[in-house]
């Protein structure tokens, strides 16, 4: 606890340094598609880039970030550049301690990590809600919660049992074709069933096995929203050979959608990366800006 003490003191000490003109934070950014999010009056730089705010009036965390994934498989939704940008839907130029600190300030508890070993232990820490703060090409601003950018995968294979497939019911290999497993017996389908598509593959048998199948695999392809909350997890520090102490999530845990052993911030459910718990996640594309756009987020700890 005594790092963190000593990092706050330094950061409220001396925060008029990160908003002097010509200071780093002033540097000129790789240039976004739509307008950059306001930023609240009062919100004071904790970082020399200025990318991370405290607003404590508000009682929130701000975090200037950009947006690096739009399609692809989730283990992270936000991360710091240049760690994990190909599996984060936004990156932050900042590190993840100073994040870290900031919860502090506003009056956070972390809790730990996930555990693996000898058993799974969840993650645990104060709820820390997330929104994201964007504006579009036609200047209109938009506020929506972090979870609403995320939904669980569907650019996948799902099945359902079926015992053996009734006559008169075609397979194929095209995308939008049944399949059938006949070592374990199971109906299978690639990615989102259309509802028109479903109802062709019900009209070919009046089979009830079969019909439970089809609907089993139309309703598991659907797009379905992250219900989970978000925690303040802390990570933790590694001491290197020298004797020096490192920040894990620095790598690239800082807020994340599947279980790590050094996150920052993890969902309150158990969801890893290998799809071992039969969650994984992906960016709802249709919902997020273009790659590059400025992306204002709020933590905001949950008292």
């Amino acid at each position: 606890m005594l790092r963190w003490t000593s990092l706050l003191c330094l950061l409220f000490i001396t925060p008029q340094l990160f908003a002097q003109p010509g200071s780093p934070s002033s540097s000129p950014a790789a240039e976004s598609p739509t307008p950059t999010p306001p930023v609240p009056a009062g919100a004071v730089p904790l970082n020399p880039e200025g990318t991370i705010l405290l607003d404590k009036a508000g009682g929130k965390l701000l975090l200037k970030t950009k947006v690096c994934l739009r399609e692809g498989v989730l283990e992270m939704f936000i991360c710091p550049k240049q760690t994990k940008e190909h599996e984060s839907v936004l990156s932050l130029a900042g590190k993840a301690q100073i994040v870290h600190a900031g919860l502090l300030a506003l009056g956070a508890k972390p809790g730990h990590p996930a555990q693996f070993q000898p058993e799974y232990v969840p993650p645990a820490g104060d709820q820390v809600e997330i929104f994201v703060n964007w504006i579009d090409a036609e200047n209109k601003p938009h506020r929506v919660p972090a979870q609403d950018w995320v939904r669980h995968a569907t650019f996948r294979y799902f099945e359902a049992p079926l015992a053996s497939v009734p006559a008169g019911v075609k397979l194929g290999e095209g995308d939008d074709a049944l399949r059938y497993d006949d070592l374990n017996h199971m109906l299978i389908f690639f990615g989102t069933m259309k509802p028109e598509l479903k109802d062709k593959f019900l009209a070919v048998s009046a089979d009830k096995d079969y019909q439970a199948a089809v609907k089993s695999l139309f309703s598991q392809g659907q797009p379905q929203k992250l219900e989970a909350k978000f925690i303040f997890a802390g990570s933790l520090f590694h001491k290197r050979d020298d004797g020096t102490e490192a920040y894990v999530a620095e790598a690239g845990s800082l807020v994340c959608v599947a279980n790590f052993g050094d996150a920052l911030i993890d969902v309150n459910i158990q969801s890893t990366a290998s799809n071992d718990s039969g969650l994984l996640f992906e960016p709802w594309t249709e919902r997020i800006p273009p790659l590059g756009t400025d992306v204002l987020v709020e933590m905001i700890p949950v008292k």
